[in-house]
């Protein structure tokens, strides 16, 4: 038990420090995605003449932002779940069941990060956007074409964002499991949803 709680101990506050980064982007990209559907709007609607890169920036945005949040909404419980099961049972049985949805969970995600991969890694990821480009120059007269690999990446990165936390909930669910759950130090950071 001791090695489990040496692991958790280790494992919260990287994942809290990891999480609390990934939701100062997820909050610029929510902004981005914003301003580039208010662009749009403005130009196709009051100007008549749409542009081609916002509504491809807004999907960008919107990848980056959900890949980056979800952990936390994993992490905190604020994933819609039915827990008609977790108000029946209690203490071990309850602890047990948590244990065995978070196992299949770990294996769909252990899926996820092997799709994310092959997405950056494999033909998909080696075509450009249509229409994102970056500049490369201060001055603005040199334009590098945004890959898809970058808006692919999202999805590696959420995905192993996901393993992180999820291995925390096991060892954490491990630990109750053994009524070893006072020696588990607080989770700093959001809750949502009655999560322990």
């Amino acid at each position: 038990m001791t090695a489990i709680l040496s692991v958790l101990n280790f494992l919260r506050p990287l994942n809290t420090g990891l999480l609390a980064v990934g939701r100062w982007v997820g909050v610029f990209a929510i902004g981005l995605m914003v301003a580039a559907i208010l662009i749009q709007v403005f130009f196709r609607y009051v100007l008549g003449s749409a542009l081609p890169w916002p509504d491809e920036a807004a999907r960008f945005c919107m990848l980056w932002m959900t890949g980056l949040m979800a952990p936390t909404a994993f992490r905190s419980g604020g994933f819609v779940a039915i827990d008609v099961m977790d108000n029946v049972l209690r203490g071990a049985a309850f602890h047990l069941l948590q244990l065995v949805l978070l196992a299949i969970c770990l294996a769909v995600l252990i899926v996820g990060v092997q799709i994310g991969y092959k997405e950056v890694m494999g033909l998909g990821g080696r075509f450009a956007t249509a229409s994102l480009y970056v500049p490369t120059s201060l001055g603005f007269d040199e334009w590098y074409r945004v890959p898809r690999s970058w808006m692919m990446l999202s999805l590696l990165v959420g995905v192993a964002l996901l393993i992180l936390v999820n291995v925390e909930l096991i060892l954490e669910r491990i630990v109750r499991l053994f009524g070893q759950g006072d020696r588990i130090p607080p989770r700093p950071g959001l809750t949502m949803g009655g999560a322990e």
